[in-house]
């Protein structure tokens, strides 16, 4: 039977390495029944990705998987034709396909790819290739329009960068001659010159004061919270990605990460992206927050370089936390600040703290340092950004928000 709704194609990096077809039986009868074609396009796709997953990050490969997955199946399903033939026309055909799928391509929540039953590993029914980014303040919506989706510049832009790094490896590899997705980025009408001001991904210096003081109030209540104004404070403070504090495959964040130069001055050891090791500075005013943890865990006031302690443990079980179970602390903090603010100052400016994600903090920290006065190079440094060009847009946020103060100013006569 062909092949007519999107399917999963790829499992997580760990489990590719181990691929074999008798434990996915539903994608062997798929390719055992397509053009032979199919079969050969997913090898390719395969051999990128574990090639991705190795000299790459776990979160690299799961976006190039995300990407590689859609521009298969839509050659598979829809276009009918190996990518090896496609051309610029094609290739911006597929643009027009990612700026308005068919609502059965498109989802409403994060779903895993596959279900496992009776040790075989079949599709999920709920997973689907694109996803419906919905606000926070709107996720106990009934009915979701699924015709409303639009993917975002940026998501634009990384459908594109990951074709076209699709292509440059099967270039290299002599599977394909030509990089169409290079050729078509250029002509495609969907990317716009954008010089709008950004809509600020930060708290302001009272909605961040709210949610301190609320992990603060949260720990002196019950000692288990210590754990979570750790993580807020590290996330604001050193500027972290969330990533950064959790626990991977290839990095165990440990307290001994933390280290004290001949100075005195105290640094953070930091396992970032591009799998790229970087110091980033600790300030005096960090290290009450380090000390309070500590010896909620019975540990001494500060750690020392030999030091193999988890930095940020599970209450349960042995090992340091995931990026979601890390996501769900802040979030808890989160939720009781905005209960917080909205009962003292109103909604309207509590309303930021129920759309902030965790790597509002990251943003918050770095435009207040550069409010403050810091040099742009040193805040560079220390978010781990591999060009000063990255964090001036931060800089830039900041230039706009003085550009919004001067503005209110204006009279109408």
């Amino acid at each position: 039977m062909p092949l007519t709704k999107p399917i999963p194609l790829y499992p997580s990096y760990i489990d590719l390495l181990e691929f074999d077809f008798e434990d996915y039986p539903e994608l062997d009868t798929i390719f055992s029944s397509e053009p032979d074609w199919w079969l050969e396009h997913f090898k390719w796709g395969q051999s990128f990705l574990e090639y991705t997953g190795r000299n790459k990050s776990i979160h690299t490969y799961d976006r190039f998987r995300n990407e590689v997955e859609r521009f298969l199946l839509w050659s598979f399903i829809i276009k009918k034709m190996p990518i090896d033939q496609l051309r610029k026309t094609d290739i911006l055909e597929y643009a027009d396909f990612c700026w308005q799928p068919p609502v059965t391509w498109i989802g409403t929540s994060n779903q895993e790819r596959f279900k496992l039953s009776n040790g075989y590993s079949s599709a999920n029914e709920l997973w689907a290739p694109y996803k419906i980014q919905i606000p926070k303040s709107q996720k106990n919506q009934t009915v979701i329009d699924k015709k409303k989706y639009r993917p975002s510049q940026q998501t634009l832009t990384s459908s594109f960068t990951a074709i076209i790094v699709f292509y440059n490896y099967l270039m290299a590899e002599e599977y394909c001659l030509g990089n169409p997705a290079q050729i078509a980025k250029k002509d495609c009408r969907h990317f716009i010159t954008d010089a709008q001001v950004k809509e600020v991904k930060r708290l302001s210096s009272v909605q961040w004061q709210y949610v301190l003081d609320t992990a603060i109030d949260m720990a002196n209540e019950d000692e288990t919270f210590e754990r979570s104004l750790f993580v807020i404070a590290s996330l604001k403070t050193l500027f972290l990605r969330i990533s950064e504090l959790s626990e991977r495959p290839a990095w165990s964040p440990i307290m001994g990460h933390f280290w004290q130069d001949e100075d005195d001055n105290w640094w953070l050891k930091v396992f970032g992206k591009g799998r790229k090791l970087r110091d980033t500075t600790v300030p005096v005013d960090f290290l009450p927050f380090l000390k309070r943890y500590r010896a909620s865990r019975g540990l001494s006031s500060l750690p020392t370089s030999s030091e193999n302690t988890v930095l940020v443990e599970k209450i349960r079980g042995q090992g340091g936390m995931t990026s979601r179970h890390l996501r769900r602390l802040v979030q808890t903090v989160f939720d009781r600040a905005y209960l917080t603010m909205k009962q003292h100052v109103g909604e309207d400016k509590a309303l930021k703290l129920k759309e902030a994600s965790t790597h509002w903090l990251r943003h918050t920290g770095a435009s207040m340092e550069i409010e403050r006065g810091r040099p742009l190079k040193d805040v560079s440094e220390d978010l781990g950004h591999a060009s000063m060009a990255t964090t001036d847009t931060v800089y830039v946020q900041s230039e706009n928000k003085l550009r919004a103060e001067s503005g209110k100013k204006r009279k109408v006569n």
